[in-house]
């Protein structure tokens, strides 16, 4: 047997017969008095024993208000130790949490809870509350809304159920029949599901991703054994839980790893978060990591020169290694010796400044992230490696590790998976991550696979000889301009956003005669930029017109060019006056260019950009 297939076989094997309330079972048996749950800066650290006795005191309450096994209970709350609680609870009942972003409309709000026909809606306050009363009489499955924090229950519609009445009705309940609460987890199988995500819908509505307990687990447990971190390791949790990533490594890989995770509410304050915990492993969508990277290089423009000439060599012994690694190739003892005091004198205090001098394993996904960013972090001795995939393959189903990785891939099949390419460079995969399916309006679920197994994912990619996956782009994102030039959008945006000074690029150049952009800002960055440039006006308002900004901008603009075929190179651009973000509207919650939007919503700007290909402007 192959050593990749022995190794799928035993993590089959591992997550066999296994569910999330199985794990929490043995988690608050065996590792009771372990921490699981803390809230940063807060003091409320809840061991394992305590996280299921109040999961158990929710899940008995929310069976008193009717939630009934197999069906949906929507959650719209912010990450806090409650919304931990009424996931589980649900879990434990045998029904199915979906917890949706914050940033919805109210339309979309009406179709996600009518299309999974929620029975109970968990919100978390007044603001929330206001929100959904216009559309709960519209809503004729819903049965309670239970609200975290304290409001004013009047008005028409579903009963408004406090959370602590719900707690209350559980502990009642559990005074009645004690032994309800095991009879109904040990009744949840490990194909049922375990939530329902709707993806964000960046073409079209949402489509509702039912995973199972055998989906998270298996990820958990095949994850483990490519990943091996200290036991009960530490981790941070600041992504919504809407996300499949964060759904995972917030809540599924804890459970299986018995692990403690920080609850960061307000990602502003990721950085304080990581510094706080230090964990050994860490995911971050691109932005993230750029933001990272864009922090450090403006804090080394300001140094003195010394510095930063000890920086440079280090960070060259860093990406010597790093070379080498990516390549498959050993690292030379004198270089290994060399790259240690380099990380003990110089790079390991930059580290400690991000709350990474700990780090096991750093990955990036969601989103195409610059090559020029991979190597400014590898120069501060963190080797971020790409993973792939889908909410349809729970999360990730290629992953680059520190034994195996290529830079500017995302990485190798992970453990049991299949991958190949369609005919015309569709990426198709196969294997255990695979989703159970789409929900239907009709509550059932529809297959996603083919009848051969095989979940066409909508990204072009290619795979080299050693079988590390690239992907170019998506399906319905190429550009194809009015000459048949096929060209891939998130390439060149990619290589625009390695400058610090960019937040946002959108290539523009479908049916057009070239390729220009738009251009934001990065709403941190530029304004530092500006003032160590004896700048007054530091507003990006007033940047996105500033001659110095737009030379800089040009100028990178031209490096980008440079490693560009000439169809791929942008010929104009304009900057921005205003950020983007998902309550504006031009970023989905996971911060994915919702590029309809874009091109409506700047139509005119784009027009522009045609008329006159002879100066960038700003406005």
């Amino acid at each position: 047997m192959e050593p990749a297939d022995a190794l799928a076989e035993h993590c089959a094997t591992t997550a066999e017969g296994l569910t999330v309330p199985a794990l929490l079972h043995r988690n608050a048996t065996e590792f009771a008095d372990l921490p699981a749950l803390t809230t940063l800066d807060r003091d409320d650290t809840r061991t394992w024993s305590v996280l299921r006795d109040e999961v158990a005191e929710v899940s008995g309450g929310l069976a008193e208000i009717g939630l009934k096994p197999g069906r949906h209970l929507l959650i719209m709350m912010s990450s806090r130790p409650e919304h931990w609680l009424v996931d589980l609870a649900a879990v434990h009942l045998g029904a199915v949490p979906s917890t949706i972003y914050p940033t919805l409309s109210t339309e979309q709000m009406r179709y996600l809870a009518r299309h999974c026909d929620a029975q109970v809606l968990v919100l978390e306050g007044a603001a929330d509350l206001e929100r959904w009363r216009p559309i709960l009489p519209d809503l004729p499955g819903l049965r309670r809304v239970v609200v975290v924090d304290a409001v004013d229950p009047g008005g028409s519609g579903p009963e408004i159920v406090p959370l602590a009445r719900v707690r209350e009705l559980g502990r009642a309940a559990h005074r009645t029949d004690p032994d309800a609460f095991e009879r109904r987890w040990r009744a949840v199988r490990p194909d049922q599901p375990v939530t329902l995500l709707y993806t964000s819908g960046t073409t079209g509505d949402p489509k509702g991703v039912v995973l199972s307990h055998h989906n998270v687990i298996y990820q958990a447990v095949s994850l483990d054994a490519l990943v091996p971190v200290p036991a009960h390791a530490p981790s941070v949790a600041y992504l919504p839980l809407a996300h499949i990533a964060e759904r995972f490594l917030g809540i599924y890989n804890p459970i299986y790893r018995a692990g403690h995770v920080t609850i960061c509410p307000d990602a502003r304050q990721l950085v304080a978060a990581l510094r706080a915990v230090t964990p050994a492993s860490f995911f971050g969508v691109p932005r993230v990591w750029e933001k990272m990277a864009a922090g450090v290089q403006a804090h080394l423009s300001t140094v003195e020169p010394a510095v930063r000439a000890a920086f440079e060599a280090a960070s060259a012994t860093a990406l010597e290694a790093y070379e080498l690694r990516a390549a498959g190739r050993p690292v030379p003892d004198e270089l290994a010796a060399r790259l240690a005091e380099a990380q003990a004198t110089v790079l390991r205090p930059i580290q400690s400044t991000l709350g990474l001098q700990n780090m096991v394993w750093a990955g990036s996904g969601a989103a195409p992230i610059p090559v020029d960013v991979l190597r400014f972090l590898a120069g501060l001795g963190v080797d971020v490696l790409e993973v792939w995939g889908l909410t349809e393959t729970t999360g990730t189903a290629t992953i680059n590790t520190r034994e195996r990785f290529r830079t500017g891939t995302v990485g190798q099949p992970h453990v049991g998976m299949e991958i190949r390419l369609a005919e015309d460079g569709e990426v198709l995969v196969r294997g255990p991550l695979v989703c159970s399916g789409y929900l239907r309006g009709d509550g059932g679920v529809e297959p996603v696979v083919g009848a051969d197994g095989w979940l066409a994912t909508g990204d072009v990619g290619a795979i080299d000889p050693d079988g590390f996956l690239t992907i170019t782009d998506r399906k319905k994102e190429l550009i194809i301009t009015s000459s048949g030039k096929n060209i891939s959008p998130a390439q060149v945006e990619g290589l625009l956003r390695a400058h610090p000074l960019i937040g946002q690029a959108v290539a523009i150049g479908d049916r057009r005669p070239y390729v220009t952009a738009l251009i934001v800002l990065d709403e941190e960055v530029a304004p530092q930029w500006a003032r160590s440039r004896g700048i007054d006006d530091t507003q990006l308002s007033a940047l996105a017109s500033d001659p110095l900004v737009l030379a800089e901008i040009r100028a990178a603009v031209d490096r980008a060019n440079a490693r560009l075929a000439r169809p791929e190179q942008v010929k104009t651009f304009q900057v921005l006056p205003s950020s983007w973000t998902p309550e504006s509207g031009e970023l989905t919650p996971t911060l994915k260019l919702r590029r309809r939007v874009i091109v409506d919503r700047y139509g005119d700007d784009i027009d522009a950009l045609y008329q006159s290909a002879v100066e960038p402007a700003g406005r």
